[in-house]
């Protein structure tokens, strides 16, 4: 199965040169004199560049009150301008070896540069960099600046998110192909990453196949562990597509009957779960949200086994915000992007988790993953 061709059109669609307009008021308005990001998904977001994070600087310069301006190492400046930066009708500029590429920008900024931010990524040596050639200004993070930019994604991005969340449901159709007693997590982990690929993923950004006892720790990844007949296996899967955007879900499965009482939990789960995907609408915070499938779990006396948030967002980061948690005053809002991710985990016994991508919607929300959230009881 093929995965999706980048074509002009949707590069156009997916990195607008607006998005730096954007940026630019943003900046301003949040008293900042400029943006400094480098390498990174914010990168990617705002120019659709994505740069590799080497030791030489690169660096997009986004002031509030001029143009802005990209700054490459000399030998990366032919990838910078090919890329869909290249489109944008952004000055970008290499730098030789020899170059002190921090002083380079500190005097290409507007005099009197008092506050400027860099992306919540950037290397510590790089910040500390430009506080040396900015010694007089205050440094701070914009990732404020840039979530509230990002975390509602245009209609151009949730196709893109529908396309990843497709691709990765071809992948749960045919975990039963691989997922048998005899075979250790690791041999099946290694199909399932293999299938990623032939899906239409560019990059696996992770595997877990936690069996038995290793399905009650929700972030296991894989073991040599053999699996047996009978166990519960938590399969959490998820992958970039070639547009730079992330699928992500969960599946459990089990490898002939389970064990007494796991499919009583199951169905705790999934009522939970599938609560919780009914609910998404517009103004409904994030605690909220998080609380109405846990407030289901609880009830049932399973409340101290669901030890994480309901769940994160996603685009051009499989982690990012809003975040689905209790304390989240954030309101949903139509175009946010985030996962329903229910877990119930028996302590060193089995543990279940459903996790679907979410998208709210003018009306209510969208899930973007398909399969079937039933318990998949297969040949044991």
């Amino acid at each position: 199965m093929g995965g999706v061709t980048v074509t002009e059109q949707n590069a156009d669609a997916l990195h607008p040169a607006e998005r730096l307009t954007l940026a630019r008021k943003a900046a301003g308005d949040a008293g900042l004199d400029a943006l400094l990001v480098s390498p990174g998904a914010d990168l990617r977001y705002l120019t659709g560049y994505q740069a590799l994070p080497l030791e030489r600087l690169t660096c997009l310069v986004v002031p509030a009150e001029a143009d802005p301006f990209l700054v490459v190492p000399a030998l990366e400046r032919p990838a910078a301008a090919a890329s869909p930066a290249g489109g944008l009708g952004l000055d970008i500029t290499g730098f030789a070896e020899t170059d002190d590429a921090y002083a380079m920008i500190a005097r290409r900024l507007p005099a009197g540069v008092s506050r400027f931010a860099v992306d919540n990524h950037m290397w510590a040596e790089k910040l500390l960099a430009f506080q040396a050639a900015l010694p007089d200004a205050q440094a701070c993070l914009a990732g404020d600046v840039l979530t509230e930019l990002r975390v509602r994604k245009s209609p151009a991005e949730v196709a893109a998110l529908r396309r990843a969340g497709a691709a990765i449901d071809r992948v749960h159709r045919r975990v039963g192909e691989w997922l048998r007693p005899g075979r250790t997590e690791r041999e099946v982990a290694r199909d399932i990453a293999d299938a990623i690929i032939e899906a239409g993923h560019v990059t696996v950004d992770f595997v877990i196949v936690g069996s038995g006892p290793n399905s009650a720790s929700p972030h296991h990844e894989v073991s040599d562990r053999v699996i047996r007949a009978g166990d519960p296996v938590v399969v959490d899967i998820g992958g970039t597509t070639a547009e730079g955007y992330c699928s992500d879900s969960t599946r459990t499965y089990a490898v002939g009957e389970p064990p007494a009482g796991f499919r009583e939990l199951y169905a705790v789960l999934l009522r939970a779960q599938t609560t919780q995907t009914e609910a998404v609408r517009p103004g409904v915070t994030a605690e909220q949200l998080d609380a109405v499938g846990r407030d289901i779990i609880t009830a049932a006396g399973y409340g101290e086994h669901f030890i994480h948030r309901t769940g994160h967002g996603i685009g051009m980061e499989s982690h990012e915000e809003p975040y689905i948690v209790a304390g989240s005053s954030r309101a949903l809002a139509p175009g946010m992007a985030f996962s329903i991710e229910p877990g119930i985990y028996l302590p060193d016994t089995y543990g279940a988790r459903i996790e679907d991508i979410a998208v709210c919607t003018d009306e209510g929300g969208e899930r973007l993953n398909l399969t079937g959230r039933d318990l998949v009881v297969l040949p044991g």
